[in-house]
């Protein structure tokens, strides 16, 4: 049976790399759609977060002239400090209405900025501790919700940031919390060795479909980008309610 379920893995990854390397974010919300068909959530979980770390690694990779560590840095340190707290949450408190509610605002947000005629353009910096803070939302909604980026791309689309800019900024920013949500998971909880064997029957399938959405990224306009990416945010803020 665990070989027959192996062979089931590849489809979810796919369409997941694709729209994360399209858009930055998003993988477990595709790719959760199709694998939480196949598999119980303690070891979907797992094995989404395995396969969006590999996504990350690929996209990083990809976009590197674009990426800025540094001003990634103050979002990452308030990521780092919110994703803890998720976590301890999600063990001693019932954090359903907490998902649906988040995913209410998100939703609410794309539908209305879809139906705005214009762009909204940036305004003045901002401080390095509302950065933070925002770094601190995402980490904390990202270890409720699996969707860390969702906070900080509402914020750079608040501020009209250019698709390249966007993505340079948050694009360390999930990779990092995925990185460190999936190490506090091993350490409260044991990960099958099933979890590794199933990434790795999907490796060719998540760097094929991270390759086909970076294309379509650097292809697409910046309007078309922005549609993209409040489409996904609409979709997942509906996936949690």
């Amino acid at each position: 049976m665990p070989a027959q379920n192996a062979t089931r893995t590849p489809p979810f990854a796919v369409p997941g790399a694709f729209v994360s390397g399209l858009s930055g974010f998003a993988f477990s919300a595709v790719a959760g759609a199709i694998l939480l068909r196949v598999f119980q959530p303690l070891e979907a979980v797992p094995l989404m977060m395995a396969c969006s770390i590999g996504v990350q690694a690929t996209n990083l990779w990809a976009l590197r002239r674009n990426i800025r560590w540094e001003g990634s840095l103050m979002l990452i340190v308030g990521g780092l400090i919110g994703v803890p707290i998720a976590v301890s949450l999600l063990q001693s408190a019932d954090t359903h209405l907490l998902r649906r509610g988040f995913g209410l605002i998100v939703a609410l947000y794309a539908a209305y900025m879809l139906l705005r005629p214009t762009l909204v353009t940036a305004g003045a910096a901002v401080g390095r501790h509302w950065v933070a803070l925002i770094g601190f939302g995402g980490g904390l909604v990202g270890g409720l919700t699996a969707m860390p980026g969702a906070i900080p791309t509402i914020w750079c689309d608040m501020r009209g940031m250019p698709k390249s800019e966007q993505r340079g900024l948050v694009q360390p920013f999930i990779a990092v919390m995925q990185l460190f949500a999936i190490v506090l998971l091993v350490g409260h909880q044991d990960l099958s060795s099933k979890v590794f064997v199933d990434l790795a029957v999907s490796l060719p399938a998540l760097f094929a479909g991270s390759a086909l959405g970076v294309i379509a990224f650097h292809r697409v306009n910046e309007t078309v980008f922005r549609k993209t990416v409040l489409v996904l945010l609409l979709l997942s803020g509906i996936s949690l309610v």
